[in-house]
Order: C-alpha cells, then structure tokens, then sequence
C-alpha cells in the first residue's frame, strides 16, 4: 500500500488483498483492491473538482448539479406522481450548497430548462433556492419521454460552466422512453459519457430497468426504484447530500502491467456490482485508466484479474501496478496520483499456498454471482421458465445468507419463499407485485462488505 497526500485533496489508501502465490504453469492473478478517501479540505488552494482557470475560485462553486423532472402526461396518473416530483425537487433545491451552480429541467419528448430558464445555471443562495421552488410550479404533465433529449440539455447547461469538474445530474422518470429510438438514447448517452455523473430513480413500476441502468452505468451512478410518489423527497434529500459531499472529480484506476501480461478485468464490487472492463483509456505503454467518477469520503472495491505469462517454479514478477490518479491541471502534462498499490505473482509448487483462495476476492465473486443469478432468475420467469428461475433465485438465497447480504435477502423473501437457505431451496411466492420484484432487480447489484 502507497499513500500520497496532496494539498486540499482528500487522503486516498489503497489496500491490496489476494493470494500471490500461483501453480507451476497458471497465468491469473486476481486481486480485490479497496480504495478509500479520507479528509477532503479546500482551504488554502483550489477548490476540489475546478480546472484552474486562471487563478482561485471560491470552494463554493466546485459543484454543479442539474436536477431533470419527467414532465410527460403518465406523470398526472395518479396525480401524486407530478405532486411527488415537485416535493422531491424542492427538497433537492434545499439541499444545494451556498455557491452550488445549479438548473431545472422539465424533461417530454423534448428538454425544457425551467429554472433559471435562460440556458445557463443559477448559483445557490438563499434568494435563488427560493425564485427555483417557485418556478417549480411550471412542472406539469404533458407530452411525451425522450431521456436522450433530457442528458443532452444537462449536459449543454453544464457546460456553460466549464471551470466546475464536479458536475452531477438527478433523473426521475415514471415510463419508457418511448419517444426516441434505443439506438438514439445509446448515442445521447455516449454523447455525454465522462462529462457528468447521474442518479436515475424510477417512481412506480411502469419504467425499465434496463433502460435507467444504461444510463446510471455509463454515468457512473447509481439506479433505484421509489416505488411510492410519498417516499421521492427523502430519496432526492439523500441523493443530494451525496453529491454535496464530493470533493474531487474525475478520478481514474491506472493499472500498468508489464509486458506479455495484460488486463483480464477490472469490476467494480462494492458497494455495488459494476463491470469497467470496456471503459478502458490507454494511458501510455503497457498501462490503462478505468473510470471512477468524483469521490467525497467514502471506500470502494475492486476486482482486478490479470492475465500473466506461465513461468517456473520459484519465479516472482510484479503482475500490475495499480495507482489512482488524476487527469493533468492545465498547463501541466503530467498527471497527479494520489495512490499506489502492488499485484504480485509467486510460483510455487507447495499445493496449500497456490490453493488458497483469497476471502476478498472469494466473497466478491460471490456477489457478483449473487447478482447475475437474480437478473437470470426474474428474466426466466417473465419468460415462463418457472424451474430455471427457481434454481437461479435458490442460488441468490444461498448466496445472500452464506454471504451476510441481509438487505438483498430481505428482497428474496418477498418474492420466493425460502425453505432452506442453506442450500437454496424455494419455492415462489403467491401474487408477488410488480413493485417487490422490480426493486429485487434494480437493487441486486447491491454487495456487502467482506466481513474483516
């Protein structure tokens, strides 16, 4: 474990758990890597997540936020929904810090920025909090749901502010989109992919998952469901808390390897399954940045599998060198790291040692198979393979009791009857609503921390 302090940013460990110590002729390497941000502080220097633009900004402004309301006619049934949204965006609004630069917008199939209304962002203050609750009125139902229009208005509004790096939008919709083409949405959110972070919630259960989920991934935050309009405030309050509590942005996972080895995958795994492999960006020889969005204080995992070349009995090599960085400042061409952490790789030939599986990376796997057998399973019982999702969510059950995951077992149970948890047997649960089977899908990339 490396750790490199850096004025006004937060403290980041890396930690590095595995077992280096592979069979006579075996070639991967995996390691569980925790990455945590400590003290993040603004005094003295640049604030957190601004581009020097020629010269100190105030710590105020280091955020920016672009809250995007579905507007369309499904809102006004039942009314609570566009009554819920309203609340939900006034609790958001009062969340916002003094100086956060912020917007409105009122998303059909078209984007309509409400607040300030003049294609720019407002900055918070008492006096504009207040003139944004007001405009809050103009969020009314009608038309239809193009998402793809709604990230592309945030990210035009966001760049009207291109001295703030920590930029972060909040999307609420209760439908498909079904006013523009899944190809057009794949291309919007391309598009703005690496510009902003986003947050997508979904209000009742006549949204798709998989559609909200691209979109979160790709943007590197997080999907849930509210299944009741009455639970939307509190949801957006908490929501906006953690935003307000990043302090830099745009931090990358470098992972040099050295040559004839190569990446195998890179995954997130807590606090929540998410697959980075495809997100690669070369940077330099042998060596890759994978995506990690902004950081406030708070600690995440990693999966991290290499690919080595074989070697003899008694052979060491390093098998990667993981550092997390930031991009170069303007006027400098060399990036910050900020931390740095070691993989090896040990042949040998005594069985106990090359056997011995790493309790990080063992439970990790098994969260991420937690994961899948839940998709698996729900997708083959709105497909009528009533045994096929039986088996797989009998194995999310084993998996979530074996593994401690309470909240995702709690989820199980009010879709599948558990008879033994133990060994995964279940039988489906009677009349299971939409809504319970909705948020076990949407939460089950969800993981727990391996137990210390």
């Amino acid at each position: 474990m490396a750790t490199l302090a850096k004025p006004n940013l937060p403290r980041f460990d890396v930690e590095i758990f595995q077992n280096e110590y592979l069979a006579d002729g075996a070639r991967e390497v995996n390691a569980i890597v925790t990455v945590t941000a400590t003290g993040g502080g603004t005094s003295g220097g640049r604030p957190l997540g601004i581009a020097d633009a020629g010269g100190p900004q105030s710590a105020d402004t280091a955020a920016a936020v672009v809250i995007l309301v579905d507007c369309s006619g499904s809102m006004d049934y039942p009314k609570t929904k566009i009554n819920g949204a309203r609340e939900a965006t006034a609790a958001a609004i009062d969340a916002l810090r003094d100086g956060t630069a912020f917007a409105v917008v009122a998303g059909t199939h078209e984007a309509r920025d409400i607040y300030p209304g003049d294609g720019t962002l407002a900055t918070a203050s008492a006096t504009t909090r207040g003139h944004a609750k007001e405009s809050l009125r103009r969020l009314t139902a009608a038309g239809g749901t193009a998402m793809g229009t709604w990230l592309a208005k945030a990210d035009k509004l966001f760049l009207t502010r291109r001295d703030i790096a920590i930029r972060h939008a909040v999307l609420l919709t209760d439908g498909n989109n079904e006013h523009e083409s899944a190809v057009d949405l794949e291309r919007a959110v391309e598009r703005v992919s690496g510009h902003f972070t986003a947050d997508c919630r979904g209000v009742g259960t006549d949204w798709r998952i998989d559609e909200l989920r691209k979109i979160s991934s790709a943007l590197l935050g997080t999907v849930d469901i509210v299944a009741e309009p009455s639970g939307l405030a509190e949801d957006f309050r908490s929501m906006m808390a953690g935003a307000m509590g990043k302090q830099v942005a745009d931090v990358a996972l470098r992972i040099w390897t050295p040559a004839n080895a190569a990446v195998k995958f890179v995954k997130q795994v807590a606090p929540a399954v998410e697959d980075l492999t495809a997100r690669r960006a070369e940077a330099g020889p042998r060596a890759g940045d994978y995506p990690t969005g902004s950081w406030g204080d708070e600690s995440r995992d990693y999966h991290v599998c290499v690919e080595v070349p074989a070697a003899s009995i008694g052979n060491e090599m390093l098998a990667a060198r993981i550092s997390l960085v930031l991009p170069p400042q303007v006027g400098s061409g060399t990036p910050e790291v900020l931390s740095q952490g070691l993989v090896k790789a040990v042949w040998t030939d005594d069985l106990a040692s090359s056997t011995r599986i790493s309790p990080q990376v063992a439970h990790y796997t098994g969260q991420a198979e937690l994961a899948s057998s839940i998709q698996e399973g729900l997708e083959a019982h709105r497909a009528g393979d009533v045994d096929t999702a039986t088996s797989k969510l009998g194995a999310a059950v084993r998996i979530a009791h074996a593994t401690g995951n309470e909240g995702t077992y709690k989820l199980l149970q009010k879709v599948v009857d558990v008879v033994d948890p133990k060994e995964g047997t279940v039988r489906f649960r009677k009349n299971v609503s939409e809504a319970d089977s909705m948020t076990l899908e949407t939460r089950s990339t969800k993981t727990v921390r391996v137990k210390k």
